[in-house]
């Protein structure tokens, strides 16, 4: 069974209901610090968001693009939207389900594109169902990709999760699907958004710290998504030195003034200053992403646009 971005499962246990990604952003606009915490939280070189002119570049063929942000227009005309990001440099790309389609369908109109699926967002099953996960990881190796990440967790019925008890389960699960990836030649992560970042249990210590912690590096790296970490107050830099060598890929999205998305290079995260890190990480890839493209009063032509700006920002840059 795929699971994509919209249906993956958010809670270790079964009869809590699967979260849309539009809800996941209503919850978070309610529960999270508004934009003027966050930037006092992260300090003023966060606030920068410049290019600061260094020697170092991202490489190009290492720039993909979550899919999700592109979800309608992919909904609309999949060759033609495919065919559009690799006329705008893209090589690779990071799926969130197959659109509709088989994976060998899937993997023909990328093939057709001049397109790889490098990564692609599956949810592993609540609770864990080895077999599903199986089916899975074999529609993974059909679309030819290196990574496989499950992309959300945090949130159950009751609202964001605040038990450690909670969070432990989940990371045994997070091993399991590791170790049944590695054995099917994939590299399999878990993606943050910023409920992972609330304290657990009264304490100091989040639920990031908790599936970090509790997961094994062989088998769970991070895709660690930067403005979800920026939103939940944390700076990406700290997240990056506790975690050394163990985040493959980066999730590029911007913030605007009023704590919402924006167009990469366009907001105030200071991606310049994170990447220098880049190396100590472990990085692998850039992902450009934007959640709410398509989403009103935005239409569905502009995340071609947020792709546009996305990969010049990024194969522009100096860091």
């Amino acid at each position: 069974m795929c699971i994509s971005h919209e249906q993956s499962s958010t809670a270790a246990a079964p009869d809590v209901p699967a979260l849309s990604r539009r809800g996941v952003l209503k919850a978070a606009t309610a529960a999270t610090v508004g934009a003027a915490g966050v930037l006092a939280a992260a300090g003023p070189a966060e606030a920068s968001g410049g290019n600061h002119g260094g020697s170092r570049r991202v490489p190009l063929d290492h720039i993909s693009v979550q899919l999700y942000t592109l979800r309608d227009q992919l909904a609309i005309d999949l060759d033609g939207t495919l065919a559009a990001l690799r006329r705008i440099g893209y090589t690779r790309v990071e799926h969130a389900g197959f659109v509709g389609r088989t994976a060998a369908q899937f993997k023909a109109a990328l093939d057709k594109a001049g397109l790889r699926a490098t990564s692609g967002h599956s949810g592993i099953p609540q609770p864990f169902d080895a077999a599903a996960w199986q089916a899975t990881l074999n529609d993974a190796r059909t679309i030819g990709q290196r990574y496989i990440v499950h992309p959300f967790f945090g949130v159950d019925a009751n609202g964001p999760i605040r038990s450690s008890a909670v969070y432990k389960a989940f990371a045994r699960d997070l091993n399991k699907a590791g170790q049944m990836a590695k054995r099917s030649g994939l590299k399999f992560g878990y993606h943050n958004h910023h409920f992972e970042f609330f304290r657990q249990d009264g304490g100091s210590r989040t639920g990031f710290e908790v599936l970090a912690d509790e997961t094994d590096p062989d088998l769970v790296h991070l895709e660690v998504d930067l403005f979800w970490v920026t939103r939940g107050a944390h700076d990406p830099v700290d997240v990056i030195q506790r975690n050394r060598g163990r985040i493959r890929q980066f999730h590029v999205k911007d913030m605007n003034a009023d704590g919402g998305f924006e167009d990469a290079g366009k907001g105030l995260i200071d991606f310049a200053r994170v990447f220098r890190y880049g190396r100590e990480a472990g990085i692998d890839e850039f992902i450009v992403e934007r959640d709410d493209a398509g989403t009103p009063p935005r239409n569905p032509a502009d995340a071609i646009s947020t792709a546009d700006v996305g990969y010049d920002y990024l194969a522009s840059m100096r860091f």
